[in-house]
């Protein structure tokens, strides 16, 4: 992807693993002064039981036939959650190019039919570029969808190229982490995507922000959290979040945005959804 090394994606995610643990941490001893911040990558094949050859090749991006026991074993090392593991996995054996270019999956009339059902609350369907491929009335009201002026909108996009974005999003840049982490996520798994490629491209061009995020090799799954956002018209809402997969199309995600039944949040979005329900009657 734009903005890494030649080594790909597998090399700066390793050194950045590799920077943020201390040798003192691992039994190691630390030498004095170091160089580089964190392990070395010696140290970490001797850690993993590696050699130190073995270990370079894989940070180069050389290792599509690494063991399961190798990449299991460098992840305990450097300590390695769920996802960073699957991430790891992904990156350091990348999938066989496909022939064409992957095809953005149509959100079938039943998935949208589910969207405008869930009346009280904002929700939305993104795709692997986190493109937003359909939403109900609310999220529409809540988000802006239908102000995009061309094109299908993306998160990343309205996150870091939208001057908006930060009075909608109180807490932007945690905003911001979360969006580039998942992004690097689906850009790990999907590295064969040409859209992926000009998207982050695009956005390390157009955003300083964008950039720095992204050099930190942040990977993680967003399946739920709380998101606090500033509407212009209905104030601060605190918004709890799930997301689900659709097992028939497992590139899309639902996003369904709730409120907690009586509180403050939940009595603007009734009138946000009547206010839009009226101006749109004009």
């Amino acid at each position: 992807m734009n903005g890494d090394s030649n080594d790909g994606e597998v090399g700066g995610f390793l050194r950045s693993r590799r920077a943020r643990i201390q040798p003192e941490e691992v039994g190691l001893p630390s030498h004095g002064r170091r160089r580089v911040p964190g392990l070395r990558r010696e140290e970490v094949a001797q850690l993993a039981g590696v050699s130190v050859d073995y270990y370079i090749r894989l940070e180069q991006g050389r290792g599509a036939n690494v063991s399961d026991s190798v990449l299991d074993a460098v992840a305990r090392v450097l300590r390695l959650d769920e996802t960073e593991q699957a991430y790891l996995y992904a990156v350091a054996r990348p999938r066989q190019k496909r022939g064409t270019p992957p095809v953005t999956p149509r959100v079938r009339p039943g998935v949208q039919a589910l969207l405008d059902g869930l009346e009280r609350g904002p929700a939305f369907v993104l795709g692997r570029r986190m493109d937003v491929l359909a939403w109900n009335a609310l999220g529409d009201a809540v988000l802006g969808f239908g102000r995009v002026a061309s094109g299908t909108p993306n998160m990343p996009r309205l996150v870091f190229l939208d001057p908006a974005s930060p009075e909608l999003y109180p807490e932007w840049a945690a905003v911001a982490a979360q969006t580039v982490s998942h992004l690097r996520l689906n850009a790990g798994l999907y590295a064969d995507d040409p859209e992926m490629c000009a998207l982050v491209g695009e956005l390390s061009l157009k955003s300083a922000d964008f950039r720095r995020l992204w050099a930190d090799h942040q990977v993680k799954e967003c399946a739920y959290g709380v998101k606090r956002l500033r509407h212009p018209v209905a104030g601060l809402l605190t918004l709890p979040y799930e997301t689900l997969s659709l097992p028939t199309d497992p590139d899309l995600t639902i996003v369904a945005y709730t409120a907690e039944a009586g509180s403050e949040t939940a009595e603007r979005l009734a009138l946000l959804g009547s206010w839009r329900a009226t101006a749109g009657t004009r």
